[in-house]
């Protein structure tokens, strides 16, 4: 098992649920009349045989190192119903003592183990490097030409004015996104489409098109002259135009929590993104994980706030240094049991602006504010520092809004009082994701 008394809480293995349904369904199957020969392993395994339909039980494991899921029912969802059920049975009882699990178990976890092995060792094969240099230099002439392209879209659109967007429809927008998608420039293609939302978002709508469209100018210029560019600001072109990172990024080994986990859909609907923000223990750095799911299906990498894993974390050239990727883990998660330490809302601005110099695309970046207050104020909530007189907005509508139930919430977790409060905070303001109440360690998700 884990290290013996460390276990998850119910809603920490319930935030793994792809949806609703599975939600439900998983807390169902959480009691122990629907197992038999349960067990879990010292290095971070549980197994289990659960009762189904049929005339032989669901066979069910968990590698909690990733979390992995593997269950022999016919489902596609991950994690599926019984494997949440199995989880929930372990976060109640335990697994007794550890023992060695079931053959039809250990395949499954022997397997994992050697594919990180393989990971870990890289590619057997030698890069040809005169034929990668030749692909990137046809790729760099298609891009070039898309951008080219998009200047004079973005031209056009300027030309002829803003005003009558409203009733030009999506459809123009989408055609010139395949193109991106085209000249192989999926960032493009992801910014203009958003572009192409926006007359559609109410009120105000005009100065964040002008907005976006003057920062999609600005990367295009960025593309046209990235070879002039100092090497850490042409990574993040390139990163932000869509190109692959071109050779590896840090690798920093720490103990990583979990602070907070939420999913967007991209504007057509084909893309589900899942963003997670992690913070190291040890050395503070932030870092986020995005992991995607096709049109159906959530993505597969799921997290629970409040979490600790220790793992190595490879950071991407560029993206101010926050886009990751996880690595080996070394030891299965554990709850954390102690609290961010929060900045004041100046520092939190001063953060931001660091990052916007490495990073002028950068919608936002990761900040623990505290002690913060949630006040109403004439043009909407602020969260205003407990011993100052400064307050950053949350926004309630536009891109990195989020729902009024959310903030609601933390209010209602303030009571007036204090709080220490993780979020993005970002040119329209601080939205609030994960908040912890004085005295206590255990987070409260808000979206």
């Amino acid at each position: 098992m884990t290290e013996q008394g460390v276990r998850w809480t119910a809603e920490q293995v319930l935030a793994l649920a792809p949806d609703d349904a599975s939600r439900k369904a998983g807390g169902r199957l959480g009691g122990a009349g629907s197992w038999s020969q349960t067990g879990g392993s010292a290095s971070g395994s549980v197994w289990g045989l659960c009762k189904g339909s049929g005339s032989k039980p669901y066979r069910t494991v968990v590698d909690l190192t990733g979390p992995a899921y593997k269950c022999s029912c016919p489902s596609r969802k991950f994690p599926c119903k019984h494997a949440l059920g199995l989880l929930l049975l372990w976060s109640a009882e335990g697994a007794g003592e550890p023992g060695e699990a079931p053959d039809w178990a250990s395949r499954w976890l022997a397997s994992r183990e050697e594919k990180a092995v393989r990971t870990a060792a890289g590619p057997a094969r030698p890069v040809d490097e005169e034929a990668a240099r030749r692909r990137a230099g046809r790729r760099a002439a298609r891009v070039g030409a898309g951008v080219a392209e998009l200047e004079q879209r973005l031209t056009d659109l300027l030309r002829g004015g803003l005003a009558g967007q409203e009733q030009a429809g999506y459809a123009a927008w989408e055609e010139t996104a395949a193109r991106m998608v085209d000249a192989q420039a999926p960032g493009l293609a992801g910014r203009v489409r958003e572009l192409g939302t926006i007359p559609s978002c109410g009120p105000g709508w005009p100065a964040r098109m002008l907005e976006e469209a003057a920062l999609l100018h600005l990367l295009d210029r960025a593309w046209l002259g990235v070879e002039g560019l100092p090497e850490q600001l042409a990574a993040t072109v390139r990163s932000r135009v869509g190109l692959p990172a071109s050779g590896e990024g840090e690798a920093v080994r720490d103990r990583w929590q979990v602070l907070a986990q939420y999913d967007s859909v991209s504007p057509d609907g084909r893309l589900t993104t899942r963003r997670i923000w992690l913070r190291g223990l040890g050395g503070g750095r932030p870092a986020l994980v995005l992991d995607f799911g096709p049109p159906g299906r959530p993505p597969g990498l799921a997290l629970p706030v409040g979490l600790v894993l220790e793992a190595e974390v490879r950071f991407r050239p560029g993206s101010a240094g926050l886009r990751a990727d996880l690595g080996e883990r070394s030891a299965a998660v554990a709850p954390c049991a102690e609290v961010p330490a929060g900045v004041t809302t100046g520092a939190a601005l001063e953060a931001y602006g660091a990052a916007l110099r490495q990073d002028p695309w950068l919608e936002s970046w990761p900040v623990v504010l505290g002690p913060v207050v949630p006040v109403p104020g004439e043009l909407g909530w602020q969260l205003a520092d407990a011993r100052g007189t400064c307050a950053l907005p949350v926004p309630l509508s536009g891109p990195g809004s989020r729902s009024r139930g959310g903030l609601w919430q933390l209010a209602a977790l303030s009571g007036g009082g204090p709080l220490t409060v993780f979020g993005e905070c970002g040119h329209r303001g601080f939205t609030p994701l994960t908040a912890w109440q004085p005295g206590s360690a255990e987070p409260v998700p808000l979206v």
